[in-house]
């Protein structure tokens, strides 16, 4: 009884999209490295921020600055495209 239990869970485990996709991640070791980067850059700031305080308005601005541009890049990307679509519509 348990068994065909166990296959009816292993049928539907096999048919979802994230169950495989959350197998591939897991047989990948360097997914697990590329988590670290960021997961050691964040406790880093933290503790530089815990010792010099000052150093999150920096921080911030930089963060602000760089949204910032990337926004404005994307508008304008935004924008040439919608011309194009426009252009190439009518």
């Amino acid at each position: 009884m348990d068994q065909g239990r166990e296959r009816h869970e292993m049928g539907a485990m096999e048919m979802c999209p994230m169950a495989s996709m959350c197998r591939g991640m897991a047989e990948k070791p360097r997914f697990g490295f590329l988590l670290l980067i960021p997961g050691l850059l964040l406790v880093l700031g933290g503790v530089l921020i815990f010792i010099e305080p000052r150093v999150l308005v920096w921080l911030l601005a930089g963060t602000s600055i760089l949204i910032g541009v990337v926004m404005l890049f994307l508008a304008i990307f935004l924008r040439k495209m919608s011309v194009r679509f426009t252009k190439a519509g009518g």
